[in-house]
């Protein structure tokens, strides 16, 4: 102040010195100052004030203090500022906003003091004003960069939250569960989705979209966001993070969505980008407007548009961003599992296919599998001599089965294959439909009766896979899935395939095998002799007993047949082998031993001459095998034996063995045979067999004999029935190696 009067002209300066100090402070003062009579009215006021105002002191003077502030200011004043000062006669540091002329206002921190007279009685109330703009916009600087930090950490512990629940989350459908709730909470929006893409197609470009997870999210908006989605998601997503308003612009491009939006209250519709390793794998959508359920109170106006900030944009991009991390996660997870579960059903199919024997318990077998633990329903038509039938049609759930019977009328042999069975097999490739709607139905089911039975199982998706083996279409396995089981994919195809060729496989050696069977039962009819002759005092009983393994047929045989002289013939052998070649040759050794019968020869005699005629006859197998004459009235046996177990004498004493010795086999280098001769006494019984009823792969052939001729004495009998029926009760067992035949012959008392 000294340093600018002395610049000034002598008079000036003497009239600035002369001025009143008081006045000085009072009216320039840097604050403002007001004296109000206790009714308020304002009866002194300095010149800062009325400059910060922007009135004259004539326009303040009069006035009531509280008149000069807003409506807040004058509600606090009456509320809380005056009785303050009746009870307390003083107030510091009041914020009130004072009105200027001009409309505006003027930020002030007020000090009040109440002065009182010698009886305590209020005079005057005093009021010092500080201009508080500075001061307020600090403030609010630092309350808004509070705010910031506030928010920030907020953010930071929803992320920590999200975070924790999504690595808790094992599955696709928990993990978008999380995904959902906590992104709406994020940024309080009211309803939110999360669509994910669908890649299991066997075409690159087949891509769809499917709502995986939604809260409070409209039904139509949803649809509407589904049918928008498909075949534009990829577009949509490289956009990153967008923010749609809900209005003009969006019904010109979209107008289901916009519509069901707008019927629902959103103002906005934020697009997120679920992505793992920049992959895109789906898209969060969070709709704004309304008011999200959890606010019992909301201060935003309906309908009032609040777009996102940059730091909700930011939230949202890594929400997006460990969402597909942890979705990525979940499905490596699931189909970790998946394929174990995959590779478990192939194995126990594998085993279960491989004890089957024939086509109807494979088929049976197929179907007990496929459903409901691969699909719900399963189709099976085969293609036989006769035609194609379908022989299978079993649907998981028994209560839904009667819609599956249904269709049989609509199936081979009634009528020709259904679609897409008959494409399958026509084109010899699998032929998948991930989806089956009534439209598509109605374009391949032709007959109204066979569509709506079709309609009533609600199926979902189909797979067809055509039956080929050995160069053969064996048929073709239909599976289909119901709306009530997750869509069939691609993983789904690949397993069915796999199993039509376990199953294709299993088709061809179940044919093969019945095959065999029944080639093997019509020669084992033709090579086998008819019923045993009626023998003059002589009781006869015969058994054959096939192997439990292989064909029914092998290279035993028996043979009893009449001589000239009251006498009889009888033969019981073994080729090497149990299959049609054996059987073969067996049967060409039965013809040419009944043709050397011609002339009666001896059982050396037989064995001689077949030994010299075996490579003449170009047999490439060996036989055991045991020849004999019996001459009835006297009783009289001969026997010889070309390798082959003795036979068993059964009497009332006993039990024996006859002394026979073998010479070698029919077809190994010949050597002299030894004939055995003595007498069956009457009511003896003669049991000739072949090795199939005393050989085991745990013991020798011994031992057998032994079993044997302990069977025969536990219980001795003249009936050569019971008595074949009990070596074969306690020797033959239900799983046998090897043929067994059996004759026993009873000699009349």
């Amino acid at each position: 102040m000294s340093a600018d009067l002395g610049s000034r002209p002598d008079g000036d300066r003497a009239r600035f010195l002369d001025e009143d100090p008081a006045d000085l402070y009072y009216e320039h003062a840097p604050c403002g100052y007001l004296s109000a009579l206790p009714d308020g009215t304002v009866v002194q006021v300095n010149q800062t004030f009325c400059g910060w105002v922007g009135r004259p002191a004539g326009d303040v003077l009069g006035v009531r203090f509280a008149d000069l502030l807003t409506v807040g200011g004058r509600v606090f004043t009456e509320t809380h500022l005056v009785p303050t000062l009746r009870t307390q006669g003083v107030v510091r540091e009041v914020a009130l906003d004072v009105r200027r002329a001009d409309g505006g206002t003027v930020p002030c921190l007020v000090h009040a003091v109440e002065v009182r007279d010698a009886d305590g009685e209020p005079v005057l109330v005093r009021y010092t004003l500080f201009e508080a703009t500075a001061r307020r916009r600090y403030e609010a600087d630092r309350l808004a960069a509070q705010r910031v930090a506030e928010e920030s950490e907020l953010r930071s512990r929803t992320l920590q939250q999200f975070v924790s629940e999504l690595s808790a989350a094992v599955t696709t459908a928990d993990t978008a569960a999380v995904v959902v709730h906590r992104a709406r909470r994020a940024v309080r929006a009211t309803a939110a989705g999360l669509w994910l893409l669908d890649r299991t197609g066997r075409r690159a470009d087949d891509v769809r979209v499917a709502l995986t997870a939604r809260e409070e999210l409209d039904d139509e908006v949803a649809a509407a966001l589904t049918a928008t989605a498909q075949g534009r998601a990829d577009l949509a997503l490289a956009a990153g993070v967008r923010s749609v308003p809900v209005g003009e612009q969006l019904a010109q491009v979209w107008p289901r969505l916009a519509a069901a939006a707008a019927a629902a209250g959103y103002t906005e519709l934020v697009v997120v980008p679920v992505t793992a390793d920049d992959a895109p794998l789906g898209a969060l959508l969070v709709a704004l407007g309304g008011q999200p359920a959890e606010d019992l109170i909301s201060l935003r106006e309906p309908g009032a548009h609040q777009p996102l900030g940059a730091a909700d944009v930011d939230l949202l991009t890594t929400v997006g961003q460990q969402a597909g991390q942890a979705l990525e996660r979940a499905r490596l997870h699931e189909e970790t599992a998946r394929q174990a579960e995959r590779s478990a059903f192939l194995l126990d199919a594998a085993r279960l296919l491989a004890r089957a024997s024939g086509v109807t318990e494979t088929v049976e077998r197929l179907a007990e599998m496929v459903v409901p633990q691969l699909a719900d329903v399963c189709l099976l038509d085969l293609i036989t001599d006769a035609g194609t039938y379908r022989v299978v049609a079993r649907h998981g759930d028994p209560g839904r089965q009667h819609l599956v019977d249904a269709l049989r009328s609509w199936a081979p042999p009634a009528r020709e294959l259904p679609y897409p069975a008959r494409t399958a097999l026509a084109e010899g490739r699998t032929r998948w439909f991930p989806a089956v709607s009534d439209e598509w139905l109605a374009g391949v089911v032709r007959d109204p009766a066979e569509l709506a039975a079709v309609q009533a199982l609600e199926l979902a998706g189909m797979i067809a896979v055509p039956l080929a083996a050995e160069g053969r279409s064996l048929g073709v396995l239909t599976v289909s899935a119901d709306r009530r089981r997750r869509p069939l994919t691609a993983a789904d195809v690949e397993l069915v395939e796999q199993l039509a060729l376990q199953v294709a496989l299993m088709m061809a050696k179940a044919q093969r095998y019945e095959l065999e069977a029944r080639t093997s039962h019509t020669l084992q009819a033709t090579l086998l002799p008819p019923a045993p002759p009626q023998v003059p005092a002589m009781r006869v009983a015969v058994r054959y007993l096939a192997a439990t393994s292989g064909v029914e047929i092998g290279g035993d045989f028996y043979d009893l047949a009449p001589l000239p002289g009251d006498h009889v013939a009888i033969a019981v052998g073994d080729v090497v082998g149990h299959d049609i070649t054996a059987a073969a040759t067996m049967g060409q050794l039965r013809s040419v031993y009944r043709a050397l019968l011609v002339e009666s020869p001896s059982p050396t005699a037989v064995i001689d001459r077949l030994q010299a005629s075996w490579p003449l006859l170009g047999l490439q197998r060996m036989a055991t095998a045991l020849f004999a004459t019996l001459d009835l009235p006297t009783g009289l046996l001969h026997v010889a034996s070309a390798g082959h177990p003795p036979p068993l004498l059964v009497t009332d004493a006993g039990a024996e063995f006859l002394p026979v010795r073998p010479s070698r086999m029919l077809g190994a280098p010949p050597s002299a045979p030894v004939e055995w001769s003595g007498v069956i006494p009457p009511g003896a019984t003669l049991v000739l067999f072949t090795d199939g009823l005393v050989e085991s792969r745990s013991s020798d052939i011994d031992a057998g004999l032994d079993r044997l001729r302990v069977a025969a004495e536990r219980a001795p009998t003249a009936d050569p029935d019971e008595l074949c029926d009990r070596l074969l009760g306690d020797l033959a067992g239900t799983h046998r190696a090897d043929d067994i035949a059996l004759l026993a012959l009873t000699r009349d008392r």
